[in-house]
């Protein structure tokens, strides 16, 4: 674990690089010699001149990166528009960076590449998936070897950048089998909610025609395995699954154990009841809901005694996260396919707002539906569930952690409506007679030992700025010299 918060660098040092092979292998993923027929030029032009938009940030992921500049100029010459490409972006490149779209003054987005298709708030937004190759033939191929029986109920899902060729293999399938759905993407805005005998998620919209509803039916996903594929399974954790890979174009039976993969995350749930101090990582800036949902989880954990702090720290890496060893547990508030985050080699667990929902709320039961959009838990939403009444502690049943067998309070305390704002909560600060506002966390890290560096304002004295040492850490220019 270690190797996760710190590396001498020796392995970049190391590292061979082979630019013309790095390039064969990128060209072969995916070959886009036809730039406008690959980036929907025409669409996209279409979008930006009915919209009357003047700015349009290019958001486009590091795999597409290389062809950001022909493909702005071509859409600058197509609409008169100018155009601004977004490259690192601040969270996961699945999301719409509304952020940084904003900076650079831009009224609209044209994201393109994979999307998680979560509903934006305040920009106008295209997706423009890219037409990734399929072989369809194969494809239909594979699905018939993996589900031989032509009766089966079957719901065929994808990966964004293969819908364009859904309907093709949806002509070959539907003959043959009577009983097989196609899903449907759903991009824009904010989709109504579910119709009786429909299934609305993740941006896919599809009908449940089997007798028994959805657990009836089998799934089939075409794309590579990722982050997308993981939280199907496990919101869909009853049906079996299998996949074809487009890029090696075999088929095969899912084999992830999803009883073992939700018993890790309800063993993070048992972590999150034991933890006092909450770490509440803001994980999306653009994501419609999601002010919402952090003023939510703030009230959740208020009143379930746990005191919590809100961080902004860009995309979580564990030597980020050590920063804050006082957290016994973190929940990040992202995207249904970027809040699925493996954790083991972080120092403390990151869990999911519904797992942090299961641990906090008493009213909330597991009842094997594993829910990875934070939206649903939102008021007015399919399943929100209320908060109980606050129950006295004298009265509360008695609740012994899992982990540790130590007691532990698991009912909901009282709001405290009289209680003052922390904000009037003053004291003098030095001798100087300056006040400073009276923190929990501010009193926490006056008794840690080692509390960052110290400004050391007025004892150090002034000295003159000097040429300092030239190169890079493992070899500076003047390395052997003595120095004056």
């Amino acid at each position: 674990m270690a190797a996760a918060f710190s590396s001498d660098g020796e392995a970049a040092l190391r590292r061979e690089l082979r630019p013309a092979a790095a390039a064969a292998a990128a060209a072969a993923a995916a070959p886009r010699g036809d730039l406008d027929a690959f980036y929907e030029t025409g669409r996209a032009a279409a979008f930006v001149r009915d919209g009357g938009f003047h700015k349009v940030a290019l958001q486009f992921p590091d795999e597409l990166l290389a062809d950001a500049a022909a493909v702005a100029a071509r859409m600058e010459e197509a609409t008169g528009a100018e155009m601004f490409v977004l490259g690192d972006t601040t969270y996961g490149s699945c999301c719409v960076d509304e952020v940084a779209a904003e900076h650079a003054g831009a009224e609209a987005v044209l994201h393109y590449g994979p999307a998680c298709l979560s509903p934006c708030e305040k920009l106008p937004v295209l997706h423009i998936f890219g037409r990734q190759p399929l072989d369809v033939g194969r494809c239909a191929e594979a699905f018939r070897e993996l589900y031989p029986e032509r009766q089966s109920r079957v719901v065929v899902l994808c990966d964004v950048v293969y819908a364009h060729a859904m309907g093709e293999l949806e002509q070959q399938l539907c003959p043959e089998y009577p009983n097989v759905t196609f899903s449907r993407l759903e991009c824009g805005d904010p989709p109504a909610p579910a119709l009786p005998g429909e299934e609305r998620r993740f941006g896919r919209r599809f009908p449940v025609e089997a007798p028994g509803g959805l657990q009836d039916c089998a799934m089939f996903y075409v794309g590579a395995e990722g982050l997308a594929l993981t939280s199907f399974m496990l919101t869909w954790n009853r049906c079996p699954f299998s996949s074809f890979d487009p890029t090696t174009g075999r088929g095969r039976r899912e084999t992830l154990n999803v009883s073992r993969a939700l018993m890790r995350r309800l063993y993070l749930v048992e972590r999150a009841r034991d933890a006092r101090v909450v770490g509440v990582l803001v994980g999306t800036l653009g994501v419609a809901g999601y002010l919402a949902l952090l003023q939510h989880l703030r009230e959740l954990l208020r009143r379930a005694g746990k005191r919590s702090y809100t961080l902004a720290v860009g995309k979580p890496n564990p030597a980020k996260l050590a920063n804050f060893p006082e957290v016994d547990i973190f929940v990040l508030v992202a995207c249904a396919q970027n809040s699925l985050l493996d954790s083991s080699d972080f120092y403390r667990p990151v869990v999911t707002p519904y797992e942090l929902e299961l641990a906090c709320n008493p009213a909330r039961e597991w009842t094997g539906n594993y829910l990875t959009d934070f939206r649903d838990l939102l008021p007015g939403a399919c399943a929100h569930v209320e908060l109980p009444p606050a129950v006295p502690a004298a009265e509360a049943i008695p609740d012994v952690s899992l982990i540790t067998g130590e007691m532990r309070a698991a009912h909901l305390c009282d709001s405290p409506a009289s209680q003052p704002p922390p904000s009037t909560a003053l004291a003098c600060r030095d001798q100087t007679r300056a006040l400073a506002e009276i923190s929990p966390a501010a009193s926490f890290l006056e008794s840690r030992s080692w509390q960052g560096l110290e400004q050391q304002l007025g004892q150090t004295p002034v000295s003159k700025a000097v040429q300092g040492r030239r190169g890079i850490a493992i070899a500076y220019e003047d390395e052997g010299c003595e120095q004056p």
